[in-house]
């Protein structure tokens, strides 16, 4: 836990900030939550991955499958957090994102169509009871005539529920807003190409205070202007950052075979796309160069955009994401200047463990407010 907080040590080139809380994370650096042969040495390797890149806290998220393979990947995950202390931890929950989503070309993403399908109560405790109450946050499509009674029955009972991968009407987005939904996945993602000027399902997800909104601020699924009018209309206190990283972040550019998206293109600026489509397959860039290039693009500064990153999505993962007294000492030293294309991680601390270091503890002034 942090037991102070003082000022830093003479002539320190970095920043301190919490660690970085991802609430959307498909897998990164090879490692693919989604694949068939995912097992729980790949989550294990994935947290240590993430770890090296600032993350501290994140939500496993499943895309559209199978209800076995959702089962599986559920499972793998599950064993992975009994088995590693620290796993269990950092991932506090795992997300689906689908199987209740669009089906239209555009709001479906590259999810497969042949599995999405309507809310089901009785398939989601099926999830519950194979995994141990795992599942803590699940994205869906209002425009499912269940959709708000399956949102108040998960809501009800804490699970977070959002709204992503959709073509409802806004009076859809409204009900189930109303049923206990209060999240929206990746807005202005899982779209149509084109829209009606208004009303449309943006829109009415921007208007709504009850919602909070995630982005992906990685230079491609958002252009500034758009990622700036879109926090700006949000409100600094219900936007947050989140990376959608898939197991091809940090991987060389080239075409690659994937489950999320089949044939897959990642160009060397870091745009994943679908080979032959205009459709991107997921983020290939994580969420320390989200912080940065949300300073960028979306007119931040430094501190607003870590804000982002940390303390907003952290509401929805037992209030982490905090740099005060009695917080976890999750934290995150980290190198960064004015225009640069990522933040820079120099240590990373869970629970103050050393899980990322350079030199010694004592030398950057950090040990002695750690109990």
């Amino acid at each position: 836990m942090i037991a102070a907080i003082g000022p830093g040590p003479a002539h320190e080139p970095f920043w301190l900030a919490p660690g970085l809380v991802d609430l959307q994370i498909n897998g990164f650096g090879g490692y693919d939550l989604n694949a068939e042969d995912t097992a729980p040495q790949t989550v294990i390797e994935l947290t240590r991955a993430l770890y090296r890149h600032g993350v501290t806290t994140f939500v496993p998220t499943l895309v559209t499958a199978s209800h076995d393979r959702i089962a599986h990947a559920l499972d793998v995950i599950a064993t992975a957090r009994r088995f590693d202390p620290l796993v269990r931890y950092s991932i506090p929950y795992a997300h689906l994102e689908g199987p209740h989503i669009s089906t239209h070309d555009g709001p479906r993403g590259v999810h497969d169509a042949a599995q999405i399908r309507p809310p089901s109560i009785e398939e989601f405790y099926r999830w519950q009871k194979s995994s141990g109450g795992l599942v803590g946050m699940v994205t869906l499509s209002p425009h499912h005539d269940r959709a708000p009674a399956y949102t108040a029955e998960l809501a009800g009972r804490g699970i977070h529920v959002a709204i992503g991968h959709t073509h409802a009407e806004p009076a859809q987005i409204t009900a189930v807003a109303s049923a206990g939904a209060r999240l929206c996945t990746h807005l202005g993602n899982g779209a149509h190409a084109a829209l009606p000027r208004h009303p449309n399902y943006i829109w009415t997800q921007l208007a709504d205070d009850r919602l909070s909104a995630g982005f992906i601020a990685d230079g491609h699924h958002l252009p500034s202007d758009t990622l700036t009018a879109m926090i700006r209309a949000k409100g600094l206190g219900r936007s947050l950052l989140v990376s959608d990283a898939v197991a091809l972040a940090g991987m060389p550019p080239g075409r690659y075979s994937t489950p999320v998206g089949g044939c897959v293109d990642l160009s060397p600026e870091g745009r994943l796309a679908q080979t032959g489509t205009p459709f991107l397959a997921g983020a290939a860039r994580g969420l320390a160069d989200g912080v940065a290039h949300a300073v960028v693009s979306a007119r931040l500064n430094l501190g607003e955009a870590v804000r982002l990153a940390t303390k907003n999505p952290g509401r929805f993962v037992g209030e982490r994401g905090h740099l005060r007294v009695g917080a976890s000492a999750d934290l995150l030293r980290f190198q960064w200047s004015p225009g640069s294309s990522t933040i820079t991680p120099k240590t990373v601390l869970v629970q103050g463990r050393a899980v990322l270091s350079q030199g010694p503890l004592h030398d950057r002034g950090l040990s002695g407010f750690i109990r």
